[in-house]
């Protein structure tokens, strides 16, 4: 049950550490390859460390099935919408209301300060979109309000996915199907237009995502201090939607290292001799103890 633990690693104010590498890659004072590794690998060793420190310092941690097991706990949390009842740790969806609970008590100078810290996120957005191909390298204004553009598009797709899903999904599972063929459809001529009539690059795809992550997230953070107003509308659901696919992608990016360790041969041995390590150093066999084999001493 490891990844039960898994949101609590991931706070608001630690997410933060992961949108720092990209913004620092386009910054002027990372000229080269080296500069840039050395201004960040501090940074990704913080992150490197959080993540997996519960896991290497647990002697099961990189056990295949142990972490087949957990993926599965995992995924039926985040899935699990449970009822009145139902634990934190039971259901992603009440351990996220929960987390929200102290917001229900924050005064109105309270909501807006929360607002105005939230909006960090936003400054990862206008950094990089300057630094797409499609912009040609402009530094208007404009580009930043027409980046808006992608997120609208985003929420706007999603919003039709979870309708259809909502809709055809249970009953007449073709048609979300053909919903969700056509969107992939379209996708792909937008991109193919763009690359035939802008200077829009292959590249841009994976550097906006640097973008627009960030910016996902804190228009979440936002709305969950405006959720007395938005919980009468229709969108609500959406933002849950959205809020559970970012920490189903953040326990991707956590046990996506953890299996592939676990799945090298030799290397829990290995886990295991590092951490009883003086307990290896005096002969201690903890098979012959279970075995109940005494010494030859004693013999």
């Amino acid at each position: 049950m490891l990844l039960l633990q898994l949101p609590e690693c991931f706070g608001n104010g630690n997410r933060t550490s992961f949108w720092f590498s990209p913004k620092t890659s386009y910054s002027p004072v990372a000229t080269g390859t080296f500069v840039y590794i050395a201004l960040t690998i501090t940074s990704w060793f913080l992150v490197v460390s959080w993540i997996l420190a519960p896991f290497i310092f647990n002697p099961l941690g990189f056990d295949w099935l142990k972490a087949v097991y957990d993926f599965d706990d995992f995924m039926n949390w985040i899935w699990y919408r449970g009822g009145v009842f139902a634990k934190p740790e039971q259901s992603w969806e009440k351990w996220w209301y929960e987390e929200q609970d102290h917001l229900r008590t924050t005064g109105i100078w309270g909501k807006v300060l929360e607002i105005i810290l939230d909006l960090r996120f936003f400054f990862f957005q206008f950094g990089i979109v300057y630094q797409l191909g499609i912009t040609a390298g402009s530094k208007s204004i404009a580009v930043y309000l027409l980046s808006w553009i992608y997120v609208v598009v985003a929420l706007g797709i999603s919003v039709l996915l979870a309708y259809a899903r909502d809709k055809y999904a249970a009953k007449e599972h073709i048609y979300y199907r053909l919903v969700q063929f056509l969107v992939i459809i379209l996708a792909g001529i937008v991109i193919a237009a763009l690359l035939e009539f802008t200077s829009f690059k292959f590249q841009d795809v994976f550097t906006s995502l640097l973008a627009f992550i960030p910016t996902g997230w804190g228009i979440i953070l936002i709305a969950q201090v405006l959720r007395p107003f938005l919980e009468k509308m229709a969108l609500w659901e959406t933002i849950v939607s959205v809020a559970r696919l970012y920490d189903i992608l953040f326990g991707v990016i956590v046990m996506a290292p953890v299996a592939l360790l676990s799945w090298l041969p030799g290397l829990q041995n290995m886990q295991t001799r590092l951490l009883f390590n003086q307990a290896f150093s005096r002969g201690l066999h903890i098979s012959q103890i279970v075995a109940g084999k005494k010494p030859k001493a004693d013999l």
